[in-house]
């Protein structure tokens, strides 16, 4: 008798909190996993473990759970509003994209600074069809743990030899102003000063 009671318990439970649960998700925001920050995915752990033993346990208080749910998903949106709105404090809380291969050769240091290693790397190209890493232009792990690549032009798959016309070469975009703030740090990596750029954004 006392299992049939739990069972009951249990099952109002799930039809009960699925549908509060269902809301909340679209409430942070409709992307696949694959997509997500690794913070916004540890926030969706998070909740499948609370609701988990809400389900578990009819012991725990089905109040408790509910305000988990709501105060969750609130604490995530703050934060996504803040490392928006907030340069300096998105790049405390979020994972920025980080360059880990230039001109076909592996950036160390960087790869060191998010905890990548070298077989991490090349196990990501393979999975891309790039056996080679002097193949590779650039590529960068995104804030999602992913890896973006750009082949170098004559390693594409229809190069320019073949077609036998000249193509502009791509490039990175770098924000050189954020916020009002200078970001003296990348005009030198890019060979560039503060007075070069004073006088571009004079001459428009």
């Amino acid at each position: 008798m006392e299992v049939l009671k739990e069972s009951v318990i249990i099952l109002a439970r799930i039809i009960t909190i699925f549908p509060f649960f269902l809301l909340i998700t679209q409430y942070m925001g409709k992307r696949s996993i694959g997509e997500m920050p690794i913070f916004d995915f540890l926030i969706i752990m998070t909740l499948a473990n609370v609701v988990g033993a809400d389900i578990a346990d009819p012991n725990v208080n089905h109040v408790y759970t509910y305000l988990a749910i709501i105060v969750i998903p609130l604490m995530q949106r703050l934060t996504a509003y803040l490392s928006i709105t907030h340069r300096k404090i998105g790049k405390k809380i979020t994972f920025e994209p980080t360059l880990v291969i230039q001109d076909g050769k592996l950036l160390v240091e960087n790869l060191k600074r998010i905890r990548y290693s070298i077989d991490n790397v090349l196990q990501m190209l393979r999975q891309k069809n790039i056996f080679d890493i002097s193949d590779v232009e650039i590529a960068i792990i995104e804030a999602n743990g992913q890896i973006s690549v750009l082949k170098k032009e004559s390693k594409l798959e229809v190069t320019i030899e073949d077609i036998n016309l000249k193509k502009k070469s791509k490039s990175l975009s770098y924000p050189l102003i954020v916020e009002g703030k200078i970001y003296e740090d990348i005009l030198t990596y890019l060979g560039l000063n503060r007075q070069w750029l004073i006088a571009e954004l004079q001459r428009r």
